[in-house]
Formats: C-alpha cells, sequence, structure tokens
C-alpha cells in the first residue's frame, strides 16, 4: 500500500518515499523507460532514476556493520481449505464489516464509489458499520460507453448515502493532466489517476480527510475478464502432447486453415495457447501490437533490452509455483496490477487531493481468509467472483451483481479526436517526447493523423502514456535527451 525508496551514498543506506528526492541529480535510465512503455508505470525494484531503487512489495530492507541487506518478510500462502458455502459466507461478512470498522477513524465517513461489486460493498458496510449515511463520489463522462453513473445511483439509492457526482470534460483534462503528471516521482501511466483524483479533490472540498476504496476485490476474490480468458487457454494443457505437437501445433503455425472461418478461430486458440503463462500475457500488450522498431528511436532501442520486462513478469510468476492455476494469476496481480499500479494511482491521487486513503479489501485477515478458500470458490468454471457475489446477494442490488466490469474507464482517445485543445496537448506532448529521441517523428505523425481517429479506443491509451511521460519530463527532467 506504501511506497519506500532507497539509495547508498557515501557508504550511508538513505530511504525515503519519492525517487525524485532520494538522488536530485540522479540520471535517467533508459531501461526503466522502456519499462514505463510496456508496464505503463516503472514496477519495483527499478526507478526511473540510476542508483535508486523502489524496494518491491513485502520486503524490507536494512543496514548493519556488514552492509545493506533486503529480504521479503511476506509472501502470498494459497493454503486452501474446504469449508462450506454458509460458514465461508459468515466468515466473509464478518471480516469485511471488521475491516471497514478498522479503517473508520471517526472523521466524516466517505468512499469513492464507481458502482461496481467492490466500491458498492464498502459504501454499504460503512452505513451498517457507523450507523451514518456516507459521503460517496463518483465521475461520470458525457460519452457513449464509458459513463456508468447510473449504477453508482443505484447504489447510492440502496443504501442511502449523500451522494456526490461530477462530471468530467475534456477542458478538465486540459487543465489539470500537468498536474497530475508532475505530482508523481516517475512517470506514471494509469489513466484513472485523473477520474480518482476529482473524486478525491471534491472530497476534500467537503472537508473529507480520509476516503476508504474497493481495489484489491477483483484480485482477493477472482473478479478480472482474464482469469477467464486464461483458463480457456490452460485447458489446451490436456490435451495428448502427441495430438499438440504431432499435429495442432504444425497446423496452427502453416496458416493452411486460416481461410476457413471456424478453423481460423481454432488455429487462432492454438497458437495463443502453447505459449505458457506468463509469457501468454505478451500478446496483449500494447506495445507489442505496434511496429516497435517503427515506434522508438535506434538510438534508444539500442541502449535496451526490450527482453527484460519478460524476464521480470516470469520470476513473479514463479514465485507462485504450486499453487492453482488461477491462484498463481491472482498473486501474479498482487504484484504487477495492485502494489505496482492501481494503488500507486489512489495514493497519488489522494495525495494531491491532500486526502488519505484506506483500502478496506487489503486488511491482513481478509487477505489470508481469500487465500484459503478454494479455487473453485473464485472461479466457479468460467463465472467471476462466484464466491463474492453468491454471499453479498442480499445485501448488494441485483443489478450490480450482474452488471460487467468497468469502473472509472477514462474517454481520452475519442475526446482527443474531437476536442481541439485536448488533441493539441496530445500531439505537442508526443512531438516532445520525438525531440527527446525516444519516438520515431514519423511514427507520431502518423499515430495522431490515422491510427488515433480509426481507433481512439485502442490508440488512446498509447496516446496517454506517452503523453504523461513527456509532461513529468517538463516538470522534472526538461532537458532530457536519449544519451
Amino acid at each position: 500500500m506504501h511506497t519506500l525508496c532507497h539509495t547508498v551514498r557515501d557508504g550511508r543506506l538513505l530511504v525515503g518515499e519519492r525517487a525524485d528526492l532520494m538522488a536530485p541529480d540522479a540520471e535517467i535510465d533508459p531501461q526503466a523507460l522502456f519499462d514505463y512503455l510496456y508496464f505503463h508505470a516503472i514496477p519495483s525494484p527499478r526507478t526511473v532514476f540510476k542508483g535508486v531503487q523502489r524496494l518491491p512489495p513485502g520486503h524490507a530492507i536494512w543496514q548493519d556493520a556488514e552492509g545493506v541487506h533486503q529480504a521479503r518478510y511476506w509472501a502470498p500462502t494459497f493454503q486452501e481449505v474446504g469449508m462450506g458455502f454458509a460458514e465461508a459466507r459468515q466468515r466473509f461478512l464478518d471480516l469485511l464489516r471488521q475491516a471497514v470498522a478498522a479503517d473508520l477513524d471517526g472523521s466524516t465517513p466517505a468512499c469513492f464509489l464507481s458502482g461496481g461489486t467492490d466500491s458498492s460493498t464498502i459504501a454499504g458496510l460503512i452505513a451498517q458499520v457507523s450507523g451514518q449515511a456516507p459521503l460517496s463520489y463518483s465521475i461520470g463522462f458525457e460519452a457513449e460507453g464509458y459513463d456508468e453513473m447510473e449504477y453508482a445511483r443505484i447504489a447510492a439509492r440502496h443504501f442511502k448515502t449523500e451522494h456526490r457526482e461530477h462530471y468530467i470534460t475534456p477542458a478538465d483534462l486540459v487543465r489539470l493532466i500537468p498536474r497530475v503528471a508532475e505530482h508523481h516521482d516517475q512517470p506514471f501511466g494509469n489513466s484513472s489517476a485523473l477520474p480518482a483524483y476529482f473524486c478525491a479533490l471534491k472530497a476534500r472540498e467537503d472537508g473529507v480527510t480520509r476516503l476508504l476504496a474497493g481495489d484489491g476485490g477483483d484480485e482477493l476474490f477472482g473478479g478480472n475478464t482474464r482469469y477467464a480468458t486464461q483458463r480457456i487457454f490452460s485447458w489446451y494443457d490436456a490435451v495428448p502432447g502427441v495430438l499438440r505437437r504431432g499435429l495442432l501445433e504444425p497446423l496452427a503455425g502453416s496458416g493452411w486453415l486460416d481461410g476457413v472461418p471456424l478453423a481460423r478461430k481454432g488455429m487462432s486458440y492454438v497458437r495463443q495457447a502453447k505459449v505458457p503463462m506468463p509469457d501468454r500475457l505478451e500478446t496483449y500488450n500494447l506495445l507489442y501490437r505496434v511496429n516497435m522498431g517503427e515506434m522508438l528511436t535506434p538510438g534508444f532501442l539500442a541502449q535496451v533490452d526490450a527482453q527484460e520486462p519478460g524476464r521480470h513478469q516470469q520470476q513473479v510468476w514463479a514465485e507462485s509455483e504450486g499453487a492453482s492455476f488461477v491462484n498463481r494469476m491472482l498473486a501474479y496481480d498482487w504484484r504487477f496490477t495492485l502494489a505496482e499500479n492501481d494503488l500507486p494511482k489512489v495514493r497519488g491521487s489522494t495525495e494531491l487531493a491532500q486526502v488519505a486513503v484506506r483500502y478496506p479489501f487489503l486488511n491482513q485477515d481478509l487477505v489470508d481468509f481469500s487465500a484459503s478458500l478454494p479455487t473453485a470458490y473464485k472461479l466457479k468454471g468460467l463465472k467471476l467472483r462466484w464466491f463474492f457475489k453468491e454471499a453479498l446477494r442480499g445485501f448488494l442490488p441485483d443489478a450490480i451483481i450482474t452488471k460487467k466490469k468497468h469502473g472509472f474507464g477514462l474517454p481520452f482517445g475519442p475526446w482527443t479526436v474531437r476536442d481541439a485543445a485536448l488533441g493539441a496537448l496530445a500531439r505537442d506532448s508526443l512531438e516532445g517526447v520525438a525531440e527527446r529521441g525516444l519516438l520515431q517523428p514519423a511514427f507520431v505523425r502518423t499515430l495522431m493523423k490515422d491510427l488515433l481517429p480509426q481507433h481512439p479506443g485502442f490508440y488512446g491509451e498509447l496516446v496517454w502514456i506517452l503523453m504523461m511521460m513527456e509532461q513529468w519530463f517538463r516538470h522534472h527532467r526538461p532537458n532530457y535527451r536519449v544519451p
């Protein structure tokens, strides 16, 4: 939930929360910039600065007469316990109430409310535990397919919260993108940081000093769509090896059946399923959906190892060996999705608004409980969060239990195409990245003129992470150029 950076100077171990304060004159690490493009954040232990590292989650660091030492003090341990649904449900509800109660500090009770199962659960439990109507904060967008305000309103009505809504506009983004980018101690590309900041800002204006957030529910109880998708691919391992290597994989590699619609889907499945985890996740990575050689300059590529992020993923995946396939995906996400991305997003956004934040789902007892649940309780067949939803049926409105996951998705791509000021900010930012020697100028022109207008939802994410990197540079290292 927190971050700790460290460096050694003149034989002394120095630690601090922000990487940019540890060594103000440190050089930029090109490999960290490549990691950022890959992960949209810079995972620990690397930071954007050479000689400054970030302590990985669950680790401790200390110095004694023998030198500097680092060790892991906590790691996920999955010991599935056979328990009936009724017993598990009661234990789960008791732990949830205790976690929410522990995170309330007597100040005005308040929470984020996206209208999803996690934030709605937190809102309902605050009302139940505190006996007060909590303040709840939601962000909406005037963009088709992105606005989920109606679900937040359903939860607010159901739990009788004092609901606050704010609709973000492109003008809001133009005004605050530089400020959010500047606040982070290194480039950070999670676009949900802006909606989270708006929520926290509105809470601060109401005098709120602490917000409760629903982060962690998906990763503890099996709520991300990719868990079901990857389980389907994992079934391929049950196919006899002779059939896989002797028939299916040669056919898939030949491309002979790609012209037959039904067979094409089957061959696509084989090509993806034969790639082991976590390497299979690379096929979805934005950086590999474009031509890297056309996007990045030869000078930059010559200074980085494009395979390093994959090795990092393999290392984290190996740490949960012996657990079930689903639990290994959860442990993997505890590292890359939660610790390296979502929690820094919420923490940074609330810090900027001067509001504290707590995460009831990450209460240690609740985490331990989730690790003891049978795998089938998390992903029942292909049903996501089966236990979580069934345990809260009757507490949560049915419309929220059955809704598809969304969250505070930002319509940046469509808005960038339509709004002149936002488009100008994005274009100017990407041209700045090109001038620093990272991006090919021709790619920037193609991206902004052709690719983004054709597929704004998809390429908008790429434009966003490049724009946020440039905005960070302008505030922290305005003169940086690729050596």
